[in-house]
């Protein structure tokens, strides 16, 4: 099926106690991807990452969903009632990823993991 929820993420202010907490209730084991990110990987279903937020940026949960086109996709969110939050951003050595709030104020994230150009 195209268009499959890839990867979610939790965000908040203290990442050590972030981790610490997913760790104790769950069992999730979160390895750093760089000082302010750490990936969490379920072995089965879907894994996803825990986020220091960075000054004013809210704590947040949202899902990824991989896409072909990031532009396009963000247009479409446009036309059906939505707002783009951030546009094409890259993630070295993973692909690109941007973010929309659909017409209710959910933040979504979309993925294309296809090498850039």
């Amino acid at each position: 099926m195209a268009n499959q929820v890839v990867h979610w993420e939790i965000g908040g202010r203290d990442l050590d106690r972030l981790s610490g907490f997913y760790r104790d209730l769950f069992g999730w084991d979160a390895a750093g991807f760089d000082p302010n990110y750490r990936l969490v990987d379920l072995g089965e279903g879907v894994g996803g990452g825990l986020m220091r937020c960075q000054d004013d940026m809210p704590t947040y949960v949202t899902i990824y969903v991989a896409v072909d086109d990031l532009e396009s996709t963000l247009g479409r969110v446009e036309e059906l009632g939505g707002k783009a939050l951030l546009g094409a951003t890259p993630i070295p050595g993973v692909g690109a990823f941007a973010l929309f709030q659909d017409p209710e104020g959910n933040t979504i994230g979309i993925l294309d993991t296809r090498p850039a150009p």
